[in-house]
């Protein structure tokens, strides 16, 4: 949409800057409305325009020839040598994409060790591996990283990118997205391709997680989309890797770069490590408050794990930040997670289906964490978990026995 000004039927009566709040309109020195970069397109001016001087054109989005793109491709992502896992969880799910609509899958390394990276990332099942290597590149930095990508993804024509919604990949997919004039999609839970029309169908927890939206790039290429750790399943690498490695030359130098980085000090304050844990104990709004999460802290406890929590003990102040699980939280895939007196939020659900085993107690049996839930304990939590922990400490004194 644009705003556009029929000169010739402006009177310059200024009713239109007089109902715009947000100063996206003016009476320049002819005389005439102009419209400014504050505009946001309401459309108010044009409704008390007497002259019928003013109105909205519609623009139709340039269709790009998208005939050329084809493949698979995931970002790896990589940190003093060491790949995140969250770019083999992309690389399994690039793997079934790629199969599904019968192109192949490739990936793309940039940075200093890349070939000694190599051979680790063609082992889960890619068929092209890019590698961009040089000194220059050790250090991750948002604009000589995405000008590498950028060529990549022009030179190869990739039809699907993924990258991993990290923290590093947050930056990186929104500059790149930006420098290719394409759209993005962030923190996607759920990855599947309409096979007529070729397009990666990117759903997310939208309008504050209370509803999941399904999002199509259809006329821009490539399709981007971004996915937390933990989201996909870890694939089983492959024992005879045959991934074709191809050098490409770097398109930045050292003069691209706009930072010096002295040194790396590690965030040394204790944190709670919940996308590791094997066994997280999660409380809701059901705890009721912040002395009740005593008894979740016993139980991780007994059982080895970590504590989390809702995004509304979080709000109101009952657990730090750092142990939210959800779409604004954590994402996070444990062998057995303990839902206590949490309902079930969309939001919610999306950091934690993937679960191996759930366990719910709840006292509402309508409450939506059921539908995902492995084993359900209708009933009352403070009546629950203290009967859990006196079962397991009586198992474990017997088995000392």
């Amino acid at each position: 949409m644009a705003l556009k000004v029929i000169k010739e039927n402006c009177t310059g009566c200024g009713l239109c800057v007089d109902v715009c709040a947000y100063s996206g309109i003016k009476i320049n020195d002819e005389g005439v409305a102009e419209v400014t970069e504050s505009c946001i397109l309401c459309g108010q001016c044009v409704d008390v325009c007497p002259a019928g001087a003013l109105m909205m054109e519609e623009k139709k989005a340039t269709v790009e020839d998208i005939s050329d793109y084809k493949g698979v491709m995931v970002f790896v992502e990589h940190e003093f040598g060491k790949i995140h896992s969250v770019s083999f969880e992309l690389l399994g799910k690039g793997r079934e994409i790629a199969d599904n609509l019968g192109v192949s899958l490739s990936a793309m390394l940039i940075g200093a060790e890349g070939d000694s990276m190599a051979l680790e990332v063609a082992r889960y099942n890619v068929d092209t591996l890019y590698v961009c290597n040089s000194t220059w590149l050790k250090d991750y930095q948002t604009n000589t990283y995405v000008a590498e990508a950028e060529n990549i993804i022009r030179t190869y024509k990739p039809e699907i990118v993924l990258i991993g919604a990290t923290t590093l990949g947050r930056d990186f997919a929104g500059a790149l997205a930006a420098r290719l004039k394409t759209g993005l999609t962030a923190d996607c839970t759920e990855l599947s391709v309409d096979m007529e029309k070729r397009l990666l169908l990117q759903t997310r927890p939208a309008f504050g997680g209370n509803i999941m939206a399904t999002i199509i790039s259809p006329n821009r290429r490539p399709q981007m989309a971004t996915v937390r750790p933990k989201v996909m399943a870890m694939p089983e690498p492959v024992k005879n890797p045959i991934a074709k490695v191809i050098q490409v030359q770097p398109v930045s130098g050292p003069q691209d770069m706009l930072l010096d980085i002295l040194e790396f000090i590690p965030d040394t304050a204790g944190t709670v490590n919940l996308a590791d844990a094997d066994i997280i104990v999660s409380g809701g709004r059901g705890m009721k408050g912040q002395e009740n999460f005593s008894m979740l802290f016993e139980l991780a406890e007994l059982l080895g794990g970590a504590v989390g929590a809702s995004r509304a003990a979080v709000d109101s102040g009952w657990m730090p930040y750092a142990h939210q699980v959800g779409q604004t939280g954590r994402t996070v895939r444990p062998k057995l997670y303990i839902a206590c007196g949490i309902s079930g939020a969309i939001q919610h659900l999306a950091g934690m289906q993937t679960s191996e085993n759930i366990v719910a107690i709840n006292k509402d049996p309508d409450a939506p964490i059921f539908k995902v839930a492995t084993f359900g304990i209708v009933g009352d939590l403070f009546k629950v978990v203290p009967e859990l922990i006196r079962q397991i400490k009586g198992k474990k004194q017997q088995t000392a026995c």
